[in-house]
């Protein structure tokens, strides 16, 4: 008894549930999307059907006659790029299918929209009968229904009044109604898994998503260097300044008070660079507050305000550097001096930048320190982004030891990475 009360439920469900009825309402939408082209089949098929058949009077062959040239007018609409988006909206909202399944955006590959003209012409020519069948057969059901009750139903319908008539004719009714929902049900269900393949992404929409979601983690891991390279810069020359300062808090008051003044600049230098780079997650596009102006020029400016010995050689042209090397010349020379500032203390760095043949090449060195460096949890990210930005120029970056000193070279050519 359970199990045929469960198996009785499910079919009800099956055939009156919320997904039943949202795709009923899928196919009646198809129905009413197909009325312009079957209108337009009526004016074709007329000529041929003879006096007397028109859209809303004629007979089924003609009828039938404006379906058959309403579907590949319906065909034809389907193979614009805009049928996609509209289909899948409709589908989404209505088939009971998961939405992650479907493709975004319209069509634009030749394969993409055939599949998509096949999906138009299969909803619009399933949903027209549908719907069709959904005008005609209740209002006759319901007469069915009532021929025990109204006797004018019956003389109309042609069906005496004998005991039978009046016991299966509601029966009848009862049947159409059913076998009405069971087909809806089943054209429904025909669309929602027709609805996958045909409106699914197609190779080219999974490549063309592939791509969105690689520049998506581009310019994040882009945000993420820039992040760490300003303020665990900053950081480092403040842990430097502080910690002198204390050392000396007793006996330099002068240096203590030059040492705060650093700190203060620093953090306000670093809060305008975080501000900046913050600024690019809230909208697309490069922020302001990236130097974009010559490579060298900027370097000065860094290296006069970096709390590190460095003693800077030069050569070439700086005007020749376009702005997209300089912004990551410049990355790439403050994360060196900020290593040089977390590693080596205030040992001097030695720096070369040269502009050279279509290239920007940069040389840091400082001496290794008499005892290993300390490392912090979570560091050694410095170095990879190094490379990353090199990498994404089309260069190359190189670090390690190297007779008695640390030296990290860079290489990074003009014509890539914009």
């Amino acid at each position: 008894m359970t199990d045929g009360g469960s198996r009785w439920r499910a079919a009800c469900r099956a055939l009156f549930g919320s997904r039943a009825r949202l795709r009923w309402v899928h196919l009646v939408l198809g129905g009413a999307l197909l009325m312009p082209f079957w209108l337009v089949g009526t004016v074709a098929v007329g000529p041929l059907a003879g006096e007397g058949q028109t859209a809303f009077a004629g007979s089924a062959a003609f009828q039938f006659g404006a379906y058959g040239v309403a579907l590949p007018l319906a065909a034809i609409a389907g193979l614009f790029p805009m049928a996609r988006p509209l289909s899948v909206g409709a589908a989404r909202a209505l088939c009971g299918v998961g939405t992650g399944l479907f493709a975004d955006g319209p069509a634009r590959s030749r394969a993409a929209r055939l599949r998509t003209a096949c999906w138009f012409t299969l909803h619009l020519g399933i949903g027209a009968l549908v719907s069709g069948a959904s005008l005609a057969l209740p209002p006759f059901a319901v007469g069915l229904l009532l021929t025990p009750l109204l006797p004018g139903v019956r003389t109309y319908l042609g069906v005496d009044g004998s005991p039978w008539a009046a016991v299966l004719l509601p029966l009848a009714g009862i049947a159409m109604l059913v076998a009405l929902a069971a087909v809806s049900a089943a054209a429904g269900a025909l669309l929602a898994g027709r609805a996958v393949v045909l409106l699914g992404p197609a190779p080219a929409d999974r490549l063309a998503a592939a791509e969105r979601r690689a520049a998506e983690l581009a310019e994040r891991n882009r945000l993420a260097r820039e992040l760490h390279d300003s303020v665990g810069h900053a950081l480092s020359a403040v842990t430097l300044q502080a910690g002198a300062a204390r050392r000396v808090l007793d006996r330099d008051v002068e240096f203590v008070r030059e040492a705060l003044t650093a700190i203060e600049e620093t953090a306000r230098r670093t809060v305008g660079e975080l501000d900046a780079v913050l600024g690019l997650l809230r909208r697309d596009g490069e922020g302001d507050g990236e130097p974009s102006g010559p490579a060298l020029d900027a370097v000065r400016g860094l290296v006069s305000r970096s709390g590190v010995p460095v003693a800077l050689e030069t050569a070439g042209e700086p005007d020749a550097v376009p702005a997209h090397v300089s912004r990551e010349a410049y990355r790439i020379v403050q994360e060196g001096l900020s290593n040089a500032l977390r590693h080596a203390g205030g040992l001097p760095v030695s720096l070369w930048i040269a502009v050279r043949g279509g290239e920007l090449e940069i040389t840091m060195e400082n001496p290794l320190p008499a005892t290993a460096p300390v490392v912090r949890p979570g560091g050694g990210r410095g170095l990879r982004g190094v490379t990353e930005r090199a990498v994404l120029l089309g260069g190359r970056a190189v670090a390690g030891a190297c007779d008695g000193v640390w030296r990290v070279s860079v290489l990074l050519p003009f014509g890539a990475g914009r």
